[in-house]
């Protein structure tokens, strides 16, 4: 099994959503979080202050599969995230030992 966290601008996530579930894929976990890779952040005007915003608003989604859905699931993600401009995000993939379904007891690719 492996884990995958992909962070995107909020904006894109409910065509991800729709794409993952386009492929038969469920079971996400979202999270608003706040960071900055190559953009770091940018200058804004608020009542005539400039300030600058170094952590900018994403979203990460968190998702548990099976090795053999993992490249399709990246390639949905990758295909629907991207706008083609700085800051599209990135996606990890890691390893998961185990997993245990905590109703049932249920372990492994079954408790996904």
């Amino acid at each position: 099994m492996k884990k995958i966290e992909a962070i995107i601008k909020p904006f894109k996530l409910d065509e991800v959503r729709e794409a993952l579930g386009d492929i038969g894929l469920q079971g996400i976990t979202v999270t608003e979080v706040k960071g900055f890779g190559r953009q770091k952040g940018h200058t804004e005007l608020y009542r005539g202050a400039e300030y600058v915003v170094d952590f900018l608003p994403k979203v990460k989604i968190e998702m548990v599969l099976e090795e053999s859905c993992v490249e399709q699931a990246i390639a949905v993600i990758q295909q629907a995230a991207r706008t083609g401009r700085i800051g599209d995000g990135k996606i990890f993939i890691l390893p998961v030992d185990d997993a245990i379904r905590v109703r049932t007891g249920e372990r492994g690719p079954n408790a996904v």
